[in-house]
């Protein structure tokens, strides 16, 4: 059986300049990948919920303006004279009771995110 001498050399200047180079090259990558990719994909979560919320909000003013007419017109004399203001406060109140549902949905949404960290912190 054969034993090896392990020799052990001193690095030299480059070579430690290069070890310093390799550890901030090292440092920068992980930085990066912890860091930028993370805020990539928020940046494409950002965008598909801005693009999401503004069509919700265009549907829904469509959705008000098409009560509006709806009850404006298809309800005959019922709305006219000293009621045509009445279509005005039917559609403001479907449009509040909508936004109020959605309210809740988000304060439901951020409960139940809030119990599950508390849950796994446990």
């Amino acid at each position: 059986m054969a034993h090896h001498r392990i020799r052990s050399r001193k690095p030299s200047a480059g070579g430690l300049r290069e070890s310093g180079t390799e550890a901030l090259e090292l440092v920068i990558d992980y930085v990066k990948q912890e860091t930028l990719e993370p805020l990539k994909g928020l940046g494409r979560y950002m965008v598909f919920g801005i693009v999401g919320s503004v069509a919700l909000a265009v549907g829904l003013v469509v959705l008000a303006v098409a009560l509006l007419r709806l009850l404006q017109g298809e309800t005959g004399s019922t709305f006219h004279g000293n009621w045509s203001w009445a279509p005005y406060l039917l559609t403001l109140a479907a449009v509040v009771a909508v936004a109020v549902m959605a309210a809740l949905a988000i304060g439901r949404g951020q409960k139940r995110t809030t119990s599950r960290q508390s849950k796994e912190d446990r």
